[in-house]
């Protein structure tokens, strides 16, 4: 459920991408602003959560996030202005940073490697389920809402899950609550965390391909429901709807994770996780009528989960002894090459349509896919499945 909150936290402003530039006065790839500054944040906040997570308990740290996003989320939803709601969406990216990373990370400490890209996919449903809700619940708004009320539902589903985060910590075994007490100044103990994993050569393969993989993708995914409002006068509910089959591709590949993984492996995965991607992405910029949007967001998202799920099992590996650290740096590069992709995006979609920006990213996520594929074929000390 806190999976949940933060997925819907991280896309609700996409469909609503509209409605602001209009409500603020200000162009498309300006109301970007608001999706760029979470990514930013959320990002950066990461290299303080993955220690934390290691020193206090990454359940707890999870709890902690969870009230700090109610907080966050209220002062989105009070903001008077674009300026400040910009500002409060940097607020709310850091604080949300914590949920998923660390989730990941302690589904790592407490789940053997063979048995763990399964369980992480089941994990995901609470995400994936979250970034459908986001564009439904964000596109409904737009149409017919006040565009602060979305928030003031996430404040309260952060208090609740909060309380029950905290309560629920209390419940569980030693070995799963375990902390490691670090040494020195907490600078200090980042920079010797981060460092040691930048110095395992495959770390730094797996934190580029996902830094890439979130400049590519999601530079394309934030103006998909602003591109079929624009090229199809869909409602910006509609458009939501539309997006929302992302999110029942991810189930897709959920229910199936066991058996693609048995049948694909780490490398096929990465290679058709790309593909089936870039075929998505292309759907939907470039069909003729808004009905193959229907197809090419669903193949989307289930290349995207192939393709990420693969990256993640690698990330909850590449440094087992500093797996809170680890995780933390993968979700860090995720999120600054999101924020980097909008940006760029939002740069380009004025001059060259919304259709171009979506069919580059699709160029991109091809790229991604087949380069980790090659990578992990010829990388003898990556971690295989059993």
């Amino acid at each position: 459920m806190a999976a949940f909150g933060s997925g819907v936290s991280l896309r609700v402003t996409d469909p609503l991408l509209p409605r602001l530039a209009a409500d603020y006065g200000v162009s498309l790839g300006q109301a970007a602003q608001v999706i760029t500054a979470f990514a930013i944040a959320y990002g950066l906040a990461q290299m303080l959560f993955g220690p934390m997570g290691d020193r206090y308990g990454k359940y707890r740290v999870v709890g902690w996030a969870c009230a700090a996003s109610a907080v966050t989320a209220a002062l989105c939803a009070l903001a008077p202005d674009f300026g400040l709601l910009v500002a409060a969406r940097l607020l709310a990216g850091a604080a949300a940073a914590a949920v998923i990373p660390l989730s990941m990370a302690w589904i790592g400490d407490v789940v053997p490697y063979a048995r763990r890209q399964p369980v992480i996919a089941r994990f995901l449903v609470g995400q994936i389920m979250g970034l459908s809700a986001g564009v439904l619940v964000g596109g409904y708004a737009a149409d017919h809402l006040d565009v602060h009320l979305p928030f003031a539902g996430l404040a309260l589903l952060f208090a609740a899950l909060a309380l029950a985060l905290r309560a629920l910590n209390r419940g569980l075994p030693a070995a799963a609550r375990a902390t490691r007490r670090g040494e020195g100044h907490v600078l200090a103990r980042m920079r010797d965390e981060f460092g040691a994993v930048l110095r395992q050569p495959w770390a730094r393969v797996v934190l580029l391909t996902v830094f890439l993989e979130g400049a590519t993708l999601y530079g394309a995914f934030a103006f998909i429901a602003s591109h079929l409002h624009q090229r199809f006068g869909l409602t910006l509910t509609h458009s939501g709807a539309m997006v929302m089959l992302f999110g029942l591709g991810g189930l897709l590949f959920a229910a199936a994770a066991q058996w693609m993984v048995r049948r694909l492996g780490e490398v096929g995965m990465a290679r058709w996780g790309g593909a089936v991607m870039a075929l998505g992405l292309l759907a939907v910029a470039l069909g003729p009528e808004w009905g193959w949007s229907v197809p090419g967001c669903l193949a989307t998202g289930l290349g995207f989960y192939m393709l990420h799920n693969t990256l993640q099992t690698n990330a909850t590996q590449m440094a087992p002894e500093r797996r809170g650290a680890a995780v933390a740096a993968f979700a860090s590069c995720f999120f600054l090459g999101q924020s980097v992709g909008v940006a760029l995006a939002g740069l380009l979609v004025a001059r060259l349509g919304t259709a171009f920006v979506i069919a580059a990213g699709a160029a991109g996520v091809l790229a991604v896919g087949l380069g980790f594929a090659f990578q992990r074929a010829g990388h003898p000390h990556a971690p295989l499945y059993v």
